[in-house]
């Protein structure tokens, strides 16, 4: 499968074959949501998301790896490590480490602005000093790095029938709610981190701080302001998913089965978490093995109608030359930052 793939999208350097598996299987191992959602994009296009996704959780698991082993002054100088070889990368095309070398090719195929890599970069030094933020306007300043601006990176690959900037503000919304959807989901282990996502003034509208979040979690026993805490951060969760709903009419039909099955997957994590009763500080909530083969298999379908229209020749965005964007797709956007995602079960068959 991974061979078919690299050979779709015309990567033939046996180096740079290495190097997109590795990343493909980062996303397999990581990203469930993410790589079930991924299977249903067009093959040539699949090793770039790969090349993305692998990159961020590169780095993600340098700055969050929850091994009290690691000081923070060993986690800051290998994420300057990791920045160091992609500037490189970016600049020069190769690398001796295989994700960085996966992305300075995508971004060199899909001529992706290097200043999206710069910011996400920022926002992952954040997370080594930074563990809490105040009001929601910081929390996204935050997220401008580390989900807006892999929309960005993501919108080259993923293809619209409109200039990009008309796209970006709905991704942007997109990439914030994926975001915000993993903050609630995550907020015990996200404590044991050392860090709280949601905003303290959130919070502290309903009688609640660090303190009371760290009992409840160390003792097991809910609050009913937590869970009003909760609940108003998912309501405020579901308003961002209204605000980017309409992007996805905007993207290359090709690719709508695949945003729309993480749209709805990702989603159902909210319901998860409201069903469970706002327990995510004791138990992690999952979307049910059933659920998520009813939406892939509703992916599937829908995949399957793109195809047979683009067979009758609507127009379809190829893979692209190295160096050349997308027949179609406009060049890097100067609008507003966006965010379609950034962790295995797999499709049937039909999908590959």
């Amino acid at each position: 499968m991974t061979g078919r793939e690299l050979d779709a999208a015309g990567i033939t350097d046996p180096a740079l074959r290495d190097a997109y598996t590795r990343c493909r299987a980062l996303n397999a191992r990581h990203g469930r949501t993410y790589f079930l959602a991924t299977r249903l994009l067009p093959v040539e296009r699949r090793p770039a998301v790969h090349a993305l996704y692998g990159f961020a959780r590169w780095a993600d698991d340098i700055v969050d790896s929850l091994d009290d082993g690691v000081p923070r002054q060993r986690r800051a100088k290998d994420l300057g490590r990791l920045q160091a070889g992609l500037e490189r990368g970016l600049r020069d095309g190769g690398s001796t480490e295989p994700v960085v070398l996966a992305l300075a090719d995508t971004a060199r195929r899909y001529a992706i602005d290097h200043r999206h890599f710069t910011d996400f970069m920022a926002a992952m030094r954040s997370d080594l000093e930074v563990t809490d933020y105040p009001t929601y306007d910081d929390l996204r300043a935050y997220m401008h790095g580390s989900a807006a601006v892999i929309g960005l990176q993501m919108l080259p690959v993923l293809g619209t029938v409109v200039p990009r900037e008309e796209a970006a503000p709905h991704a942007a919304a997109l990439g914030v709610a994926f975001q915000l959807t993993n903050f609630l989901r995550d907020v015990g282990e996200d404590l044991d981190r050392g860090r709280v996502y949601l905003p303290a003034d959130l919070l502290g509208a309903h009688g609640v701080d660090r303190g009371l979040l760290a009992w409840s979690r160390a003792t097991g026993r809910p609050d009913r302001r937590i869970t009003e805490a909760l609940r108003a951060f998912e309501e405020l969760t579901r308003g961002v998913y209204r605000e980017a709903a309409p992007g996805l009419a905007l993207l290359d039909p090709v690719s709508r089965p695949c945003i729309r099955t993480a749209f709805v997957l990702y989603g159902g994590i909210l319901d998860a978490v409201a069903d469970g009763g706002y327990a995510v500080l004791h138990r992690r909530a999952v979307v049910s093995r059933r659920r998520r083969a009813a939406v892939a298999a509703d992916g599937l379908l829908r995949l399957a109608a793109a195809r047979t229209v683009a067979r009758t020749g609507a127009r379809r965005t190829p893979p692209p030359e190295p160096g050349r964007p997308p027949v179609g797709v406009t060049g890097p956007s100067r609008g507003p930052s966006s965010g379609f995602p950034a962790s295995s079960e797999r499709l049937p068959e039909e999908a590959a």
